[in-house]
């Protein structure tokens, strides 16, 4: 109980614009829960450290090795959020009627936030409680915008096959003797993408090119070299690929006319830059943070700091957008910054635009 109390306080921060306290209603009705709980809650700071790997449903056999990077010394945003909340769990028993809490107090500006709670019977405290949710203090901090930076996943989010993977294999793998059908090779695809990598220590290392070649083999069972060499520089065209979001470029276009910093974070080869670049897109952004090139891989969250650097903010003020839970969204917050889940917390560039605060014409 007391980690999912400290788990509820530390998720509503980010970053060192951390503004709110929520305790559920009917939080105790007795003085030994109450000190319970504080005993509890000062013995659970390693689990605010790493709450995102605890509460991870991958096992220890699929963890990434970016997970050792959750830790107090790539996260010193979180020093706050474990002396605010500390603040809270030091506290004598409060569950007396009229008694009050101590209130941590955060500048913002010349502004500081505090609100006076009387404690009931029922305690119910909400730091900065004088705004609806967090983006709105947001705004009200970053002058009417969320995020001062919004970071994009390129495949799966930005951009999208035009054929699906399976059909291009059996196509162009016809002539060479691949006898697969689409099902077959889609399943060994997805089972040879899954497991480890051991030649180096990332699978796009430059071009990527021993890394695809291991895929292209385990997925359509065919070795032949000319057979690889012609899927992969399909793949470097822009007719293998197409803009996931017809409006993307008029939504990033309003976004960085708000002065939003735009910066793609993905896990590609170097063939990305060009195919950016042929597919016209490549002018949308301020900067792109390519794994090959950094030498990180999402979910490590040093890319996602290359790219906060890049774009000359701090990651707090960043929101991330890409499809994969653990790549993008773990990793994204990892870092320090905000994700939203591409098909799930937003479903295109046009509410991505508005959960950030800047309006983009219809027409």
């Amino acid at each position: 109980m007391a980690t999912r109390r400290a788990s509820r306080l530390c998720s509503s921060f980010t970053g060192e614009k951390m503004f709110r306290f929520s305790f559920a209603k009917n939080f105790s009705k007795s003085t030994r829960c109450w000190d319970r709980e504080r005993e509890l809650g000062r013995s659970s700071s390693s689990f605010l450290l790493h709450r995102h790997a605890s509460s991870r449903t991958d096992s220890p056999a699929t963890r990434s090795s970016s997970d050792e990077y959750v830790d107090g010394s790539v996260q010193p945003f979180m020093a706050k959020s474990l002396s605010l909340v500390r603040d809270v769990i030091s506290q004598p028993n409060p569950i007396q009627k009229g008694s009050k809490l101590k209130q941590p107090t955060l500048e913002v500006g010349k502004t500081s936030l505090s609100a006076p709670t009387t404690l009931h019977s029922e305690l119910q405290y909400d730091y900065g409680h004088r705004f609806e949710d967090y983006d709105e203090f947001r705004r009200a901090i970053n002058g009417g915008l969320t995020h001062k930076a919004l970071l994009v996943d390129a495949a799966g989010t930005l951009l999208v096959p035009s054929q699906p993977a399976a059909k291009i294999y059996q196509l162009i793998g016809e002539k060479y003797g691949v006898t697969y059908s689409q099902h077959e090779i889609l399943a060994r695809y997805r089972w040879a993408y899954s497991q480890p990598w051991c030649r180096s220590r990332l699978r796009y290392v430059k071009d990527g090119r021993p890394f695809w070649q291991f895929i292209v083999e385990q997925a359509s069972g065919c070795s032949d070299s000319r057979y690889f060499e012609e899927l992969y520089q399909y793949y470097a065209t822009a007719e293998a690929w197409q803009i996931s979001d017809p409006e993307a470029g008029k939504v990033f276009k309003a976004l960085r006319d708000a002065g939003i910093k735009l910066a793609v974070v993905s896990n590609f080869d170097t063939r990305l830059r060009p195919l950016m670049h042929a597919l016209d897109c490549d002018q949308w952004f301020h900067a792109l943070a390519v794994s090959a090139e950094v030498e990180a891989e999402k979910p490590n969250p040093t890319i996602f700091l290359r790219a906060c650097e890049l774009l000359g903010v701090n990651p707090e003020d960043a929101v991330h957008v890409g499809d994969d839970r653990r790549n993008d969204i773990w990793g994204a917050r990892d870092a320090g910054c905000d994700a939203w889940l591409w098909g799930a917390d937003v479903f295109s560039f046009r509410e991505v635009a508005d959960r950030i605060g800047v309006c983009v014409p219809l027409n």
